[in-house]
């Protein structure tokens, strides 16, 4: 019975940080639109670096909620991991969402930008050979990107990010 407040705390620490966190991303996205860039773009990475700060800061909390016990691994990870998890949903969710509601000449304009930036990196980096049809099949899949792609693609970024800190942060913050 005494593990279920602590578990109601797990997990009122993660939706209170993995909003936040997913919020901002979604917010950080929808300003760059609105000021003129691409809200789908590397830029969309300056907020996606605060989820893994979320992550070590529920964790934080977490230990300085429950001294003078210990949080132990279990609590410690779940509660990181899981902050991670929603802020992932919810960035990739805004992702769709602005992708539907700035419509095809937004997504055509991340698409030309990706394709700019492929082509690029191919010309930098000339030890590195491809095939005619390597490259064909990237730009190909450049010209293919959907806004589910996108979604996608920011959801696994996100996790990852988070996870980077949100690992060795629980492991840390357990004693």
């Amino acid at each position: 019975m005494a593990d279920a407040p602590t578990s109601r705390l797990v997990t009122r620490l993660a939706l209170r940080f993995g909003v936040g966190a997913g919020l901002a991303c979604g917010l950080w996205m929808l300003g760059l639109q609105l000021t003129g860039n691409n809200g789908f773009g590397p830029k969309q990475v300056l907020a996606q670096l605060l989820v893994p700060l979320a992550a070590l800061t529920s964790e934080w909390v977490l230990r300085k909620k429950l001294q003078p016990e210990k949080p132990g691994l279990r609590r410690s990870l779940g509660v990181g991991l899981l902050t991670v998890l929603i802020a992932a949903v919810i960035s990739a969710s805004s992702v769709l969402t602005l992708a539907y509601g700035v419509g095809e000449p937004a997504l055509a304009r991340n698409r030309a930008e990706v394709k700019e930036i492929v082509m690029a990196q191919q010309r930098e980096n000339p030890k590195v050979m491809r095939s005619e049809q390597e490259i064909r099949l990237q730009l190909q899949n450049v010209d293919n990107l959907t806004a589910k792609d996108l979604a996608t693609s920011n959801f696994a970024v996100v996790l990852l990010f988070g996870l980077v800190l949100a690992l060795p942060g629980g492991i840390f913050f357990r004693e």
